[in-house]
């Protein structure tokens, strides 16, 4: 029951959730039995391309399996997140965007003491990170911490099942081209890949990195370390040190997960001209939001349909008072919304719903 309640928050008006919850009782006894009896198996996904910030396929598993998923979430994530390093952001409650951008800016007014002197630091990210996990390397890391034979097996049905056997195409079949093939998971092996967009995926991908958590923190001995997801900083006063860092985890990655770096994306410069990550930008004294998103919002409030505007604008004006300089951003933001008849408050942290 707390795992329906968990997974139907914030999505009860879907289609998918009002149909379980018109005999919920009867769904959920028939649910429990499944599994109680080891005849659950997931259900057919729906697949659909998003564009932005760039195309990629998304998968949604049915209402009742996303139960399951947060089932699991809920039982076994407290053991594993209390062997994460507190450096480890995203699908960690309390450690979200924010908390990387503020951790990763404490990091570095530590290493430059305070703005005061030079230091580098080192961004790596992982290529096509989620279609690479390979499930033979991640069951063998739950299996390290569910000792329960039960739960283990309820990890694995969620884990080796493939989507791509049963699975519905949401929107234009033309989509899919817009996805580049090495980045579909309907390319890979049995073997690899994880379905982007549940949270089985999102809590698996954490487990997965935490090996890589621990070899930065003790066999490099890097003390400045943040990760979000499969982007990660590494911060030091010698950029010598951070080249052989960089060449260190190029090599350890492919032998011991599977996976590589994406060389276009590894960044090696000084602290002083911003650092990127989690949405933000952190320079010296403040912090900014990412201009690509500063952009669409804009554009979005620009276009979107008036109807939606009032949640849409809200949630960017939350989203740039995360930021430490937001008030110029904060301020176009509200010009838009003036031009459409929004009425906007004082402080520019939020608008109000037009009149009928």
């Amino acid at each position: 029951m707390q795992a329906y309640e968990d997974c139907r928050q914030n999505k009860r008006n879907k289609a998918t959730a009002l149909a379980f919850e018109i005999d919920r009782e009867r769904n959920l006894c028939r649910l429990y039995d499944e599994l109680q009896e080891d005849r659950y198996r997931p259900g057919r996904s729906i697949c659909f391309v998003i564009t932005r910030p760039k195309p990629r396929e998304v998968w949604a598993a049915e209402f009742r399996d996303r139960i399951v998923h947060h089932l699991l979430y809920n039982k076994v994530s407290p053991r594993f997140h209390a062997g994460f390093i507190v450096d480890s952001c995203a699908c960690i409650p309390g450690r979200g965007t924010l908390f990387g951008a503020k951790r990763l800016e404490a990091k570095i007014r530590s290493i430059t003491q305070n703005w005061s002197r030079p230091a580098h630091y080192l961004k790596l990210d992982l290529a096509n990170f989620f279609v690479s996990i390979d499930k033979h390397i991640l069951h063998d890391l739950l299996a390290r911490r569910i000792s329960e034979p039960w739960w283990l097996q309820l990890a694995d049905t969620i884990l080796f099942h493939d989507p791509r056997g049963d699975y519905r195409f949401a929107g234009p079949r033309k989509m899919i081209d817009l996805v580049p093939p090495h980045k579909r998971l309907t390319n890979q092996p049995a073997h690899l890949g994880l379905p982007i967009g549940n949270l089985s995926s999102q809590f698996f991908a954490n487990v997965y990195l935490d090996t890589l958590d621990k070899h930065c923190k003790h066999d490099l001995r890097a003390r400045h370390y943040i990760r979000y997801v499969d982007d990660f900083v590494l911060l030091h006063e010698s950029p010598q040190w951070l080249n052989s860092a960089h060449g260190d985890i190029e090599a350890w990655l492919p032998t011991n997960l599977g996976v590589r770096l994406n060389p276009k994306k590894t960044i090696l410069q000084p602290i002083s001209r911003g650092v990127d990550f989690a949405g933000q930008v952190i320079k010296p004294w403040h912090r900014t939001t990412r201009r690509r998103t500063f952009n669409e919002a804009l554009r979005r409030t620009s276009e979107i349909s008036a109807e939606d505007l009032f949640e849409t604008a809200n949630s960017y004006f939350g989203l740039l008072r995360q930021t430490t300089a937001s008030h110029l951003d904060r301020v176009k933001l509200a010009n838009v919304l003036r031009r459409r008849g929004h009425c906007i408050s004082l402080d520019l942290t939020k608008t109000y719903r037009r009149a009928a």
